[in-house]
C-alpha cells in the first residue's frame, strides 16, 4: 500500500463489537466480539456490520478479533478456537470488501494481548508469541497492522518485533489517560522516541475520549507522523477493563455499556463538529471506537472532500 496513504483525510470505520451487539449478537462470557466469530450462525452478522461502515463513507475497516486474543480465549475456555477465530476475522473482513465493491482498506487488529487499558506485564515471550500468532493468521487479508489501543512503550516495541517479518507497515495506536499519559505512565512523545520506526503509517489516539483527544493532538501534531483517532463514546471517560464487566464463568455476556454507560448525548452533529475541530489542528486519521456508531462515520465522511 502507498506508506503515505494518511497524509490525506482518510475515514476509519466505528466500533465494531457494539455494532454487533446492537445487531443482535449474544455474547458469551468476556468474549465479547470474539463470540461472532466462534459462532457460524453470527458470521453474517460480522459481515454486515463491516458493511454498515463501508456504507457509511469508511475507508479502512478494522478485523474483527480485539478479543480474540489468546489470554481472553484462555479464560472462556476455547483456546483451540484461537487459530480458527482470528483467521475468520480476516475471511469476514475481506468477503464485506468484496461484496462493497469499494476499494476500502482492511487492517489487522493487534490488541493488547492481556487487558485492554492496563500495561501488560507478563513476561515478553509470551506477550510477542501473542502478537505474532493473531499477526500470523492475519497477514494474507489485510493491508496493515493495527496496534489496537496500546498501553505503553514495552508493549509496543514488542509487538513492532513480533510483525517486523511480515513485511507490512503498521498503524499505532495508543489508549491515553485524563492526565495525558499513557497506562504506563509515559508521554505520547516518549513511547515515539523509543519505539518509531520506518514502517509507522501514523500514529493514533485509540479508544479515548473525544475530550482527552483534545487534550493531546497538540502533543501528536509535534511528532511529525499522520496522526488522529478512534474515539470512544464511553459515559465514564477512563474506561475499565473488561474484568469488570464480564468474566469467562458468565453464562452470557453482559454489554459493556451496563457498566461504562454510553453518551446518548453525541450525537452523529456533535461528533462532526468535534471532527472538524481535529481536522483544524491537522489530524488527517478520523474514525470511532466503541459506541461510535455508523451515523457518526457517515457524518463524518464528508469532511474527505
Amino acid at each position: 500500500m502507498n506508506t503515505n496513504y494518511f497524509s490525506k483525510v482518510r475515514i476509519l470505520d466505528g466500533g465494531l463489537g457494539q455494532q454487533l451487539l446492537a445487531k443482535g449478537l449474544v455474547a458469551t462470557g468476556s468474549l465479547w466480539s470474539a463470540t461472532a466469530l466462534i459462532n457460524e450462525k453470527y458470521h453474517q452478522m460480522v459481515i454486515d456490520a463491516h458493511l454498515d461502515f463501508i456504507n457509511s463513507g469508511a475507508d479502512v475497516i478494522v478485523t474483527n478479533n480485539f478479543s480474540a486474543r489468546r489470554a481472553r480465549m484462555i479464560e472462556n475456555k476455547v483456546e483451540e478456537r484461537f487459530d480458527y477465530a482470528n483467521k475468520k476475522a480476516g475471511e469476514l473482513a475481506l468477503k464485506a470488501k468484496e461484496i462493497s465493491k469499494k476499494n476500502v482498506l482492511i487492517a489487522g487488529s493487534l490488541p493488547a494481548q492481556h487487558n485492554t487499558y492496563i500495561e501488560d506485564q507478563r513476561d515478553k515471550k509470551i506477550i510477542e508469541k501473542g502478537f505474532y500468532d493473531q499477526a500470523a493468521l492475519l497477514e494474507s487479508f489485510v493491508d496493515f497492522f493495527y496496534l489496537d489501543v496500546l498501553c505503553g512503550s514495552k508493549e509496543c516495541g514488542i509487538a513492532l518485533n513480533a510483525i517486523n517479518k511480515f513485511n507490512l507497515p503498521v498503524l499505532v495506536g495508543l489508549h491515553i489517560k485524563k492526565n495525558g499519559k499513557l497506562p504506563s505512565g509515559e508521554s505520547i512523545k516518549q513511547l515515539f522516541e523509543k519505539c518509531e520506526n520506518k514502517n509507522w503509517l501514523g500514529i493514533i489516539a485509540a479508544c479515548v475520549s473525544p475530550e482527552i483527544i483534545c487534550k493531546a493532538v497538540n502533543e501528536f501534531k509535534q511528532l511529525g507522523l499522520p496522526f488522529g483517532y478512534k474515539a470512544n463514546l464511553w459515559k465514564i471517560e477512563e474506561p475499565l477493563p473488561a474484568s469488570a464487566w464480564a468474566t469467562g464463568a458468565d453464562e452470557i455476556g453482559k454489554d459493556p455499556v451496563e457498566t461504562l454507560g454510553t453518551r446518548k448525548d453525541y450525537t452523529d452533529i456533535r461528533f462532526l463538529d468535534f471532527t472538524k475541530q481535529m481536522v483544524d489542528k491537522g489530524a488527517t486519521i478520523l474514525g470511532g471506537c466503541c459506541e461510535t456508531k455508523p451515523s457518526h462515520i457517515r457524518k463524518i465522511s464528508n469532511l474527505k472532500n
